[in-house]
């Protein structure tokens, strides 16, 4: 198969079908051979019964249906569970990504050999104040932090080889880092195209505000696992062990002097007095939980499985 198209969606049955008809137009006009699957998260409208329909007539529709809204990160993992496509490509379904970007996309992977190209919504049709500005800021954030100079970490127009999405582990919110998440699984050839963006046609954005405040704390998270996450005792244990060398140090300092100056009969103050001594019971405190913690992620990155963190209810043409 040459091409999976992933589409997350939430309550989006107005564009289905006309997304549907863009994309299938694209496919047939360069002969690809391809799958469509539609990952319904937790819709409340009729989108399911819209894929239902597009997968009876359509074999090369397919459907995933969650139990619930588990958001897009989650979709995401579950489609490229299922994708089979030597080329995987993600796209929105507000039609606001524009199928006729899949042939340059495609393209570019498997004749450049790309390991993911990102899509670039270099002239934007949102509102300047609340998304086109944020984003600007987020993205500068992100390029900084990830070392990856991209411009829009966040389009949803993303092109990927099949073995890159079977490496990595799409949960949380943590779909906005792909290109980070791929980076540190060693694939390093990611490039970004611009990509014609459109206007939503149908319905209101489901993101607000809050996704940018939410990506700002992924984007910490993420580029703290990508240092430290699968050896956190390298971080956690080094700064434990300084702190309790520094509180034992200290500790052992005072008690020296205080006997020191109660052998030679000079007046001195009660230990508890001191309050170095609290400085250096606060360190031998700290430095002591600090090991443990690292200790104790060693043991969890160990022993963790790999569960899935949705459940899905229906699925279609699998």
């Amino acid at each position: 198969m040459d091409i999976s198209v992933v589409i997350p969606l939430l309550n989006e049955d107005e564009s289905l079908q006309e997304l549907y008809n863009w994309i299938a137009k694209v496919m047939q006009s360069n002969r690809y051979l391809y799958e469509i699957i539609f990952i319904d998260d937790g819709s409340t409208d009729n989108s399911w019964s819209v894929i239902e329909k597009l997968s009876t007539e359509h074999t090369e529709v397919k459907g995933i249906r969650f139990q619930k809204n588990y958001g897009k990160s989650q979709a995401l993992d579950a489609g490229f569970e299922m994708a089979l496509g030597a080329v995987v490509i993600t796209m929105d379904a507000d039609l606001q990504d524009n199928p006729d970007e899949i042939p340059e996309l495609y393209d570019l992977i498997i004749k450049e050999d790309f390991d993911l190209i990102s899509g670039w919504k270099k002239k934007r049709y949102d509102n300047v104040i609340t998304k086109n500005i944020p984003s600007k800021l987020f993205n500068a954030a992100a390029r900084k932090t990830s070392g990856l100079k991209l411009n829009d970490f966040n389009c949803g127009l993303k092109a990927y080889k099949n073995e890159v999405i079977k490496s990595v582990k799409v949960s949380g919110e943590m779909h906005r880092y792909i290109p980070v998440l791929a980076k540190n699984e060693g694939y390093t050839k990611i490039g970004e195209k611009v990509v014609q963006h459109q206007a939503r046609k149908y319905g209101e954005t489901k993101f607000g505000m809050d996704r940018f405040v939410n990506g700002f704390l992924d984007l910490i998270t993420i580029s703290f696992l990508s240092k430290f996450g699968k050896r956190p005792m390298h971080i956690f244990g080094l700064w434990g062990t300084l702190m309790f060398l520094f509180g034992t140090t200290s500790a052992f300092y005072i008690g020296a002097i205080k006997l020191y100056k109660v052998f030679n009969g000079i007046k001195t103050i009660l230990i508890t007095d001191n309050p170095w001594f609290y400085i250096a019971l606060t360190s031998m405190v700290i430095g002591t939980s600090l090991f443990l913690a690292g200790f104790i992620g060693e043991l969890i990155i160990k022993t963790k499985s790999n569960e899935k963190h949705y459940t899905i209810k229906e699925k279609l043409n699998f």
